[in-house]
């Protein structure tokens, strides 16, 4: 690696008594992002070839205008249902829900859920929301993102379990509000990094799904879940984590490393002008990294080329969060960071070049679930 590497400097993780989790065997997912660049048919095969090794579920990122992500989950549910009678559950993490209307999104979402029989998971974030760039674009006011999120977890739940709605809240008024759908209640899952959301999601949510963690700040996040859990009086282990673990397996590890990195920056660097104490910059920091990041911020506010940062990214930061590399060393870095932890790891996909489906076949065989996350 470049001698440009910036040295690592550790901070420490707010004291928290951390939590582990101790269950039965963690559920195993394929996370296939639509920056891979497949065709419909290649994800078809991709998912059948998932299910065939024995994976368990899979799950994807949504934008607002892009590929209906709901098509896309039945076309990926359907397509394992050759290999495993029922198919392979399917989820997102996340979808954007700002860019959603309430009704909408729990109407698409419990339609998907009864064709599925019960398949679907529900993961919603708030996406660029915090950004006035994107309110502006959608045309949406400005409502405190953790009150916005509890709107939308509390009256999505409500119309799951078959209720009329009749709430106000900061940022929702609806009433009157009842899904026409008889279907299996959908499973809400809210993206959470920081102390409040995390709190809010052990109080309302069906599960947490965070994101580019390390093996510690997961036991520090599950503490904060379960104060929230036992404010609404109920059992932490009732609320299950389902998390991003990616994975850029090449035999070129150099490549790897850099397709690895170009992702990572592109959450963990603060936009110019933008605070440095919320989102994916705030979670970074508290894992230990902000002196590094502002650094290479600083270099970038100064014209450095986005190359230069991501051969300057330590490689003891992209492992602590994921995997780049050859096959071989797949099976154990997703142990580590798995093991114990999660009710749910999901191998994230990365491809050092786009529209690539033999080496997003070969990754998926490499981290079979056999592997690491049973027994």
């Amino acid at each position: 690696m470049p001698n440009s590497t910036v040295a690592p400097s550790r901070s420490t993780i707010p004291p928290r008594r951390a939590c582990r989790y101790d269950g039965p065997d963690m559920r195993a997912g394929v996370g296939i992002d639509p920056r891979l660049g497949l065709s419909r048919d290649q994800q078809r095969t991709l998912v059948k070839e998932s299910a065939e090794l024995g994976y368990d579920s899979l799950w994807t990122p949504a934008g607002v205008t892009g590929r209906s992500i709901f098509q896309t989950c039945r076309d990926w549910w359907e397509a394992t249902t050759g290999v495993v009678a029922a198919g392979l559950s399917v989820g997102t993490s996340v979808i954007p829900f700002p860019g959603w209307t309430v009704p909408t999104l729990a109407a698409e979402s419990a339609t998907l859920n009864e064709i599925t029989a019960g398949k679907f998971k529900l993961g919603i974030g708030l996406g660029a929301y915090p950004s006035e760039a994107f309110r502006k674009q959608l045309g949406l006011p400005y409502v405190p993102p953790v009150a916005f999120t509890r709107d939308y977890v509390h009256a999505l739940r409500e119309l799951f379990a078959g209720k009329s709605l009749d709430y106000t809240g900061k940022g929702l008024s609806l009433h009157g509000v009842q899904l026409g759908i008889n279907a299996p209640a959908v499973p809400v899952y809210v993206a959470a990094l920081g102390p409040q959301m995390l709190r809010l999601a052990g109080e309302y949510a069906d599960g947490v799904t965070p994101n580019w963690c390390s093996a510690k700040q997961i036991e520090w996040m599950r503490a904060y879940v379960a104060e929230g859990a036992r404010r609404a009086g109920r059992a932490a282990d009732e609320i299950p984590f389902a998390l991003y673990i990616r994975v850029c397996i090449d035999e070129d590890e150099e490549a790897a490393r850099r397709a690895f990195a170009t992702q990572l920056l592109g959450y963990a660097l603060a936009r110019p002008g933008t605070p440095k104490d919320t989102g994916y910059r705030a979670h970074f920091a508290r894992m230990g990294y902000d002196e590094i990041l502002s650094e290479l911020e600083a270099r970038r506010d100064a014209g450095t080329p986005m190359a230069e940062l991501v051969d300057a990214v330590p490689r003891e930061l992209l492992l602590e969060v994921g995997y780049f590399g050859h096959a071989r060393g797949a099976a154990d870095a997703l142990k580590r960071l798995s093991h114990n932890l999660l009710e749910e790891a999901m191998v994230r996909l990365i491809t050092v070049r786009p529209g690539d489906l033999q080496a997003c076949l070969a990754a998926v065989g490499a981290c079979q679930p056999g592997g690491w996350a049973r027994g």
